[in-house]
């Protein structure tokens, strides 16, 4: 029964290839979007009229051709799409977008249908999910949790099974935070490797599109077709995403005892401490870390002069109509007006001293893996006080872009109270693909379900075998090899 499809992309193109149409997975995505009832997830839907267009040009189902045919997915509302409002959360600031943005359009060709646009902190600056003036999305798993941000209602119509991927953006951990918060997956690529063209900037310098999906397999396909070099992005970087190969054994940085920040919360400490025994048993070496030069630098993005780049954007509406803005998110960004330019080449010339300092750090180990958040924010908190929970929240997503890292958070085993655990892995610029190889093995073998549904995680996708664009094929000939049989 449809009612009871897990919304991957595999089983949804097993459906197609028995008699299940798109229309009826459409129809099924309605349904789920009206028994969740959540006003606060979609801020725009397309009419089943438009959506019905799409599916006409889909043509014959075809996977070489279009990978994602039939797919259901959504967008972040500071994304581009054709025909529709982009609002980035701010009703004053809104405009019809005249066409898509570059993602939106790499998807489209590949055959997914996009069912409507997703709520979000306002102008993507908080990590929380409540600082909207729509209603805030329920968390999918409690609903008293913030649902985390900025890309909260794409998250959170992912954890629901409503849709099967969604695009969020990611400039301190937008596309982190929710995902852990949810039990998703979150996927941060490279910076430069999905085109920021048709979407509104955070720190332009800083801004990624992410990718939400239930399992990585899901998460790792959207952004592998969306990666494409983009001449009209001046941050557009050629970034390959070849097939994701474990290998072992693997080095693995962590912070180690002494500088792990969970903030008092042991349950959450204990469940970092589980994943961790779990990485051991694929064959991964822990390795400490001194993290202290990492939260240094993520001290550096809202207390130092990168807000600046948020101001760049709403600087026109904040002279215009300030009371059109957010009031937590107008006193962020209005920070960046006490800064100088000798302010910021300043926190430049500090973050290239931090690159350098922590260059061996990162290169000592494969990968790096960190709690996605050091605890659990709940609706009451953020209520007490908007600002203290939420820059809690980013203490392991902060750093990430400033040192260009990337990065996917995956579900682990949940905490002793049922709440979603969750980890990141992190690598350097470009080892998208390693990351991802680790965090699927990890998110399997914790037997986690998917979301807030009760969908199990499915199987790995078999590995082809071939070499992937960053190997050579080599035959090895030769009896007098160590180790090997003489015939």
């Amino acid at each position: 029964m449809i009612e009871t499809l897990p919304f991957n992309i595999v089983s949804i193109h097993a459906a197609y290839a028995t008699k299940m149409e798109p229309g009826d997975v459409v129809d099924e995505v309605f349904r789920r979007m009206e028994a969740v009832a959540d006003p606060g997830i979609f801020l725009s839907v397309r009419s089943r009229a438009e959506i019905e267009r799409d599916i006409q040009a889909l043509g014959p189902r075809d996977l070489d051709e279009k990978p994602l045919w039939g797919i259901p997915f959504c967008v972040k509302d500071n994304i581009d799409v054709a025909g529709m409002q982009t609002t980035a959360a701010c009703p004053a600031y809104s405009y019809e977008a005249a066409e898509d943005a570059f993602c939106i359009r790499l998807l489209k060709e590949a055959g997914a249908l996009l069912i409507g646009k997703t709520n979000l902190d306002q102008f993507a600056t908080g990590l929380v999910g409540v600082r909207t003036p729509f209603p805030v999305p329920r968390n999918a798993v409690d609903s008293s949790l913030v649902p985390g941000g900025s890309s909260s209602g794409s998250a959170v119509a992912v954890a629901h099974g409503m849709v099967a991927f969604s695009l969020g953006t990611d400039t301190a951990g937008s596309g982190r935070v929710p995902a852990a918060l949810n039990n998703i997956v979150g996927l941060k690529p490279t910076l430069g490797a999905l085109s920021a063209t048709g979407v509104v900037p955070a720190c332009k310098t800083l801004d990624t599109i992410s990718v939400f999906a239930l399992n990585v397999d899901d998460a790792y396909r959207v952004a592998s077709l969306a990666a494409q070099y983009d001449e009209t992005d001046a941050f557009s970087r050629a970034i390959s995403f070849p097939a994701m190969k474990r290998r072992t054994p693997l080095r693995v940085g962590v912070p180690s005892r002494d500088t792990r920040r969970f903030f008092g919360d042991e349950l959450q400490s204990k469940a970092f401490r589980d994943a961790l025994g779990l990485l051991e048993e694929g064959e991964v070496d822990i390795v400490e870390t001194d993290f202290e030069p990492f939260y240094e630098v993520a001290e550096l993005l809202y207390s130092g002069t990168w807000v600046a780049e948020r101001y760049t954007v709403v600087a026109d509406l904040l002279r215009r109509d300030p009371g059109a803005v957010h009031a937590t998110t107008r006193s962020v960004i209005t920070a960046a007006t006490k800064f100088s330019a000798a302010d910021a080449f300043l926190d430049r010339y500090k973050l290239a001293a931090y690159k350098r300092r922590l260059a061996p750090v990162i290169g000592g180990v494969d990968l790096l893996c960190v709690p996605t958040i050091p605890t659990i924010v709940r609706m009451h908190e953020i209520e007490r006080d908007p600002v203290e929970p939420n820059s809690r929240l980013g203490t392991y997503t902060n750093f990430v872009n400033l040192l260009d890292l990337c990065g996917i958070a995956v579900p682990v085993r949940s905490r002793e109270d049922g709440l979603p655990g969750s980890i990141t892995i992190l690598a350097p610029a470009g080892k998208d693909a390693q990351a991802a190889a680790l965090g699927r093995d990890v998110h399997i073998r914790s037997g986690v379900r998917a979301g807030a549904t009760d969908w199990s995680v499915p199987a790995a996708e078999p590995d082809d075998g071939l070499a992937s664009s960053e190997e050579i094929e080599i035959a090895v000939v030769g009896a007098h090899m160590s180790g090997l049989p003489l015939n």
